[in-house]
């Protein structure tokens, strides 16, 4: 399994640990590392099933396997503590991961969710359904170039072009097996918010992070979050689309840092 473990920049022993989107890859962070390890030692992965020589995920995938994954690797580091961060499908990895703490001796000092949802809204099962559609007639090429329209606002891809380009190379060098997508936009389908996890939050401090111009999840679908999670702060952020940890990187930092500062 590919991690990084950045130390903290300072005398601090708490750990942050950020856990990304459909992409699974632990670069989506590079815009948060410097800014946390000015407190905390920080904590990014690659999710599993998500590089070209990846084994198939098995036919019973779901965001429980990830739990356990990043659960076993929590135990391996020697990590007891630690505040969890997930953009959209790596926030529901934090949810999953709250049912699996108690019986391994591991505390989530807070969870962070970034645009995620309670259930699948049926314009985000859409546009899921047209990447399957590019993957399936167009190929891999076409379903990663669809992304970058789902990510980030028009003005960013304008402003950004060239580097998206370059990005989205690296991407289709590094593709995974096309079942192991399929996979995990299956799960990502599937899941949805239970009473089990709203029970497992209600004593862990949690943050909300909505962006009202997301071209991918609807920001109402945070507000159904918020209303089953009467104690979670919710931040709405004008502006960002699905990745504003990219590209609001320093709006995002500050208000997650100022989330964890309040929480010590």
């Amino acid at each position: 399994m590919n991690y990084q473990l950045y130390p903290t920049l300072h005398a601090s022993q708490e750990y942050v640990v950020f856990s990304s989107g459909l992409g699974g890859h632990g670069k989506f962070w590079q815009a948060q590392i410097a800014a946390f390890q000015q407190h905390y030692h920080v904590l990014v992965y690659d999710q599993e099933g998500c590089h070209a020589d990846s084994d198939l995920l098995p036919d019973d995938y779901s965001f429980m396997h990830l739990a356990v994954q990043i659960k076993n690797l929590l135990v391996q580091l020697n990590i007891r503590k630690f505040h969890f961060i997930g953009h959209a499908i790596g926030g529901f990895i934090g949810l999953e991961l709250t049912q699996l703490l108690s019986s391994h001796a591991l505390h989530m000092q807070s969870l962070t969710i970034i645009n995620g949802w309670a259930s699948l809204d049926p314009h985000t099962l859409k546009c899921f359904q047209t990447r399957l559609a590019l993957l399936e007639h167009a190929g891999a090429a076409a379903y990663i170039n669809a992304q970058a329209l789902f990510l980030y606002p028009p003005s960013w891809i304008s402003n950004y072009h060239d580097e998206i380009k370059q990005q989205e190379y690296q991407q289709l060098s590094d593709f995974p097996p096309i079942p192991n997508v399929k996979k995990r936009i299956e799960a990502l389908k599937a899941f949805a918010l239970t009473a089990a996890h709203v029970e497992a939050l209600a004593e862990l401090p949690v943050l909300l992070i909505a962006n009202q111009d997301d071209m991918l999840v609807p920001y109402t679908q945070t507000l159904y979050v918020w209303k089953q999670l009467a104690h979670a702060h919710l931040c709405l952020m004008a502006e960002g689309g699905h990745a504003s940890t990219v590209t609001q990187a320093s709006a995002v930092n500050q208000r997650i840092l100022k989330f964890l500062q309040e929480k010590r």
